[in-house]
């Protein structure tokens, strides 16, 4: 086709094989739009193209990717709120019938497995090196291993006693992402032969993975000497724990919170890890997991994070005032 169509928020360029979908930068675009900033879609990677009335005198043309086709979407499980869904293009309403016109002409071009899952991934997903901070610590991956670097003042005291954690791809099989627009969301890494398997209490050092030795100083990350245990799960050497039930106890995981892993960071990442999983371990095709909701925390465990936070204060480390807002956050969990 070779047009364009610009809308709110994004601009579509029509090729003879794919949409390109470019994001503004403005102030008012969606801040995941401005994290993606551009998007090529095959056309192989459709499943059905819709053209309906929006809000306040708009109309959207929707085109709806393939199951399985893009990671983001596969990463998000359902949790996108439809403000944030990229493949939505809203425009004024005096466009409906150029929107239909370009609505015509890509459903001429959807592939002939348009009605079936992807085998595969079709569009590309966020590019490595990336990072966040979460509220217990810091996530970031580099293409080949995921590292979570515990913060003293946020980690529960299950993930502090743990140690910073490394996770090479190579020895997982999918990672679940819970919006941090809900309660208790997360990021959570799943181990190979993990898929499913019952919640209990456990730690780093069972989930078959690089654990630090012990948490540290400094910025507030353990910097304990990593041992590798993949290859002693694999050969049946070492038992298996079960995954903790809480992401706030469990070291494959980091917890979000207000203003912390927000969707334009975290989502992103969780899609970077997932492709980077799928291509390395192609036999790992487990969909990801919309995680139900977690209880409260435990009251014990916050009391404890709350102590040990008096112990920094006291020391020095920790300001007057990071300890009352600390502090504060803390109670509200309870």
């Amino acid at each position: 086709m070779g047009d364009v169509l610009a809308g709110i928020h994004a601009t579509w360029e029509f090729d003879t094989d794919s949409v390109l979908i470019r994001f503004e930068r403005g102030i008012r675009t969606p801040k995941l739009f401005q994290s993606l900033r551009e998007r090529r879609v095959p056309h192989t990677a459709l499943s059905s193209v819709t053209l309906t009335p929006g809000k306040r005198g708009t109309v959207v043309l929707h085109a709806v990717p393939r199951p399985g086709a893009d990671p983001l979407l596969e990463a998000a499980a359902g949790q996108l709120k439809a403000g944030s869904d990229p493949y939505r293009l809203v425009l004024p309403a005096e466009r409906e019938v150029l929107a239909e016109y370009y609505a015509d002409e890509l459903r001429a071009r959807l592939g002939p497995d348009a009605a079936e899952p992807a085998a595969r991934f079709l569009v590309a997903a966020p590019e490595a090196p990336m990072q966040f901070k979460a509220y217990d610590g810091r996530a970031s991956f580099d293409g080949d291993r995921i590292s979570f670097r515990w913060f003293w003042t946020g980690a529960s005291t299950a993930k502090w006693k743990a140690g910073d954690q490394t996770f090479p791809v190579t020895e997982l099989c999918g990672v679940e992402w819970r919006s941090p627009e809900a309660f208790d969301g997360y990021l959570r890494l799943v181990p190979r032969g993990r898929e499913g398997a019952g919640a209990g209490p456990g730690a780093g050092a069972g989930l078959g993975m690089s654990t630090a030795s012990g948490p540290g100083a400094g910025d507030g990350a353990g910097t304990g000497t990593g041992t590798e245990l993949g290859t002693g799960l694999a050969a049946g050497l070492l038992p298996m724990a079960p995954r903790p039930t809480r992401a706030d106890q469990d070291p494959a995981a980091v917890v979000f919170g207000l203003g912390y892993g927000p969707v334009h960071e975290s989502l992103p990442f969780a899609a970077a890890v997932l492709e980077s999983v799928r291509r390395k371990q192609p036999s790992c095709a487990t969909p990801a997991i919309v995680p139900a909701g977690a209880g409260r925390r435990d009251p014990a465990d916050i009391a404890e994070r709350i102590r040990h936070l008096g112990e920094l204060h006291q020391a020095g480390l920790v300001t007057d005032d990071e300890f009352r807002a600390k502090k504060a956050q803390l109670l509200a969990e309870l």
